[in-house]
């Protein structure tokens, strides 16, 4: 029995010793959603960070957007103007929640936080709806200047396909990644954000405004949640279901950590390319469908073993 079991799982290896192409073609694969999952994680990062929520409508945030800068388009404004509206919704976006749920909820258990943001999901999903209906949407591609098409590596007689918007992707995102990693480290308002992270009263105390930073991280959020929409929108269209992609967030979170932004991006890797993996070479095993579960298992063991995460704070309380 054991000889058989060892077999069923040795085998997927000695396919990936006998073609190295596809193993270079999956792994990009997971690769580049690794690094999407990491993007939808980095927006729910910035606002634990700086007001201790978990935001639960970030994911709806991404479809929202995504939608917003589609049909701004479909109504005859140019994409770059389109772009900047979009921005300006999320900046807009940012200052009702301080305004109206924020500052209404300070000091006020962070299950009630959380219950918010519940609701502001359902009011963003309904207004989504309302506003450009529940119909799938073409993300707007060419006339951002993303490209199309895709390039082939021969390596040792192989085929690897890339396709040049997941390598577009993969450069926005990290882009992305690096410019708010330098924006938190070396200016003024980034280190007044990691300030807040820090400690809520003693930022008070030296004159940070909460307010201030709390409508500045969840625009930041929300201009990580612009990107994201439309990265995965020119993968695969602009729809609702985009919220669901955008829960797996939730393993990847586990994996690295609430408040590491370092945490988020291995995290979003470690998940993005292992699911790819088990998926082709033993999703037969287990049915269809391995990449809709398999994050969450491996989420389930790090909260058994390491609650806080790869890169987390263990928090210790006196009782």
């Amino acid at each position: 029995m054991g000889d058989i079991i060892y077999g069923i799982f040795a085998d997927p290896f000695v396919q990936m010793w006998q073609m190295p192409d596809f193993l270079m073609q999956v792994l990009w694969e997971g690769f580049v959603s690794g690094i999407l999952y990491a993007l939808i994680a980095l927006g729910f990062v910035l606002i634990f960070k700086a007001s201790g929520i978990f935001n639960f409508a970030q994911g709806i945030m991404v479809v929202f957007s995504g939608l917003t800068l589609v049909g701004l388009h479909a109504l005859g404004v140019p994409a770059w103007l389109a772009l900047l509206l979009t921005l300006a919704t999320m900046y807009a976006l940012a200052y009702s929640v301080e305004r109206l749920i924020l500052r209404n909820l300070v000091n006020q258990p962070d299950i009630i936080l959380f219950m918010a943001t519940i609701g502001l999901t359902n009011i963003l999903i309904g207004m989504g709806q309302w506003i450009f209906g529940g119909e799938t949407k073409t993300m707007i591609t060419k006339e951002l200047f993303l490209p199309s098409g895709s390039s082939v590596w021969e390596p040792g007689g192989g085929l690897v396909i890339f396709q040049h918007i997941d390598i577009a992707a993969a450069v926005i995102a990290a882009a992305l990644i690096v410019g708010l990693a330098f924006f938190f480290s070396k200016t003024k308002v980034g280190r007044a954000l990691r300030a807040v992270a820090d400690d809520h009263q003693a930022s008070l105390s030296v004159g940070i405004s909460l307010n201030h930073i709390w409508v500045i991280t969840w625009f930041a959020a929300g201009i990580v949640a612009l990107v994201t929409g439309i990265m995965w929108g020119a993968r695969s269209d602009v729809s609702f279901s985009l919220q669901i992609i955008a829960l797996k967030a939730l393993p990847v979170l586990v994996l690295g950590g609430f408040t590491s932004v370092p945490g988020a991006i291995v995290g979003g890797l470690i998940i993005g390319i292992g699911e790819k993996v088990f998926e082709i070479y033993w999703g037969s095993l287990f049915g269809s469908g391995v990449e809709g579960w398999f994050a969450y298992v491996i989420a389930l063991v790090f909260l058994l073993y390491r609650p806080q995460g790869l890169f987390g704070e263990k928090i210790i309380e006196r009782v």
